[in-house]
C-alpha cells in the first residue's frame, strides 16, 4: 500500500500540487527568514551606534551590554557644545553642496555633448570618462597632494572641491550619458525644428526628462564628497578646514576611543545624507527604476 501510495502522489495529475506547494513554502517559510536575516544584518551596526551614543562610559567601557542599563545624552551635549564639530559640519556641507553643484553642471553639459552632437573623438572621450573613473583613488593620493601642494590647495577646503570634482565629474557624467541615451532623438529635432536652440532642447526636453535620474546621479556625489576620508585627511591639517570624517579623528586619542562622543558624532554625521534621501525619495526610487529598465 505504501508503494502504492507514493506512486499515486509522483503522477503527472499531482505534480502541479506538488509545484504549488514548494511555492507556497518558499513565500512563507524561506522569504521571511532570509528577509529577518538581512534586515538584522544590516540594521544591528546603525543600532549599536544608537546605543552606544546614549550609555554613559561606565557602561561602554566596564559593563558593557547590547540594551543600555541607563540612558544619557551627554555625549551629544558635548558634540552639540563643540565649536569644532560645528566647523566641521559646516565644512563638510560646503565641500558637499559645491561639488555635487558643480560636477552636475559638468556632467549635463558634458553628457548633452557626448551623445547629442558629432565631432571627432566623442567616443574616446565617451571611454575616456568611465576609464578616468575606474581608477582607484589610492593609486593617485600621492600625485594630487604634489599638485595640489605646487597650486596651494592643502589646508582648504576650495581644495578638496576640485580634488573630488576630479573622481565626481567622471561618475556624474558617464551615469548622465546613459540617461541621456535613453530620450528619443526624435524630441530633440521636433525642437530644433521649431526653431529652438541646443541650449533650449536641454533645458527643456533632456533635463526635466531625466530629473529622476539627475537626482540619483547627484545623491550619489553629494553622499561621496560627504563622507570621503583619504584626500581629506591627506590635505587637511587646520581645524578650521577639517571635515567632519577627518574631525571624528579628534575623539580617538592615541589607543583611547571617546566611544561615546565618537558614536553621537557619526550619528549626527549621517543624517544629512539620509534626511536628502528621504526628500527625494520619490525621484530616486523612480530614477533608479528607469535606470534598471532602460540601462
Amino acid at each position: 500500500m505504501a508503494t502504492t501510495d507514493v506512486s499515486r502522489i509522483q503522477t503527472p495529475q499531482h505534480r502541479p500540487v506538488l509545484r504549488w506547494l514548494q511555492r507556497h513554502a518558499l513565500h512563507r517559510i524561506v522569504l521571511p527568514i532570509g528577509l529577518t536575516i538581512f534586515i538584522l544584518w544590516t540594521l544591528f551596526p546603525y543600532f549599536w551606534i544608537v546605543v552606544t551614543s546614549i550609555k554613559p562610559n561606565r557602561d561602554i567601557f566596564v559593563d558593557s551590554t547590547i540594551f543600555p542599563k541607563r540612558v544619557t545624552f551627554e555625549h551629544y551635549r558635548y558634540i552639540f557644545g563643540d565649536a569644532d564639530f560645528r566647523v566641521y559640519f559646516r565644512n563638510s556641507a560646503i565641500v558637499a553642496v559645491s561639488t555635487t553643484i558643480i560636477a552636475m553642471v559638468i556632467a549635463v553639459f558634458s553628457a548633452y555633448a557626448l551623445t547629442r552632437l558629432q565631432f571627432i573623438g566623442r567616443g574616446f572621450l565617451a571611454r575616456a570618462t568611465i576609464v578616468t573613473y575606474l581608477i582607484p583613488a589610492s593609486l593617485l593620493f600621492i600625485p594630487l597632494f604634489q599638485v595640489a601642494f605646487q597650486l596651494h590647495l592643502t589646508d582648504r577646503i576650495w581644495g578638496l572641491i576640485v580634488i573630488y570634482l576630479i573622481f565626481s565629474v567622471p561618475f556624474s557624467t558617464w551615469m548622465t550619458i546613459s540617461y541621456f541615451n535613453t530620450v528619443p532623438s526624435e524630441l530633440q529635432d521636433a525642437a530644433l525644428v521649431d526653431g529652438a536652440s541646443r541650449l533650449r532642447a536641454l533645458f527643456s526636453i533632456f533635463i526635466p526628462l531625466s530629473l529622476p535620474a539627475l537626482a540619483v546621479v547627484a545623491l550619489f556625489t553629494f553622499t561621496v564628497a560627504w563622507n570621503e576620508f583619504l584626500f581629506a585627511l591627506l590635505l587637511i591639517s587646520r581645524d578650521s578646514q577639517k571635515t567632519i570624517p577627518v574631525g571624528l579623528t579628534e575623539f580617538v586619542r592615541g589607543d583611547t576611543y571617546q566611544w561615546g562622543r565618537l558614536m553621537a558624532g557619526s550619528l549626527l554625521a549621517s543624517l544629512p545624507p539620509v534626511i536628502i534621501y528621504f526628500i527625494s525619495q520619490r525621484w530616486v526610487v523612480s530614477g533608479l527604476a528607469g535606470g534598471a529598465v532602460k540601462g
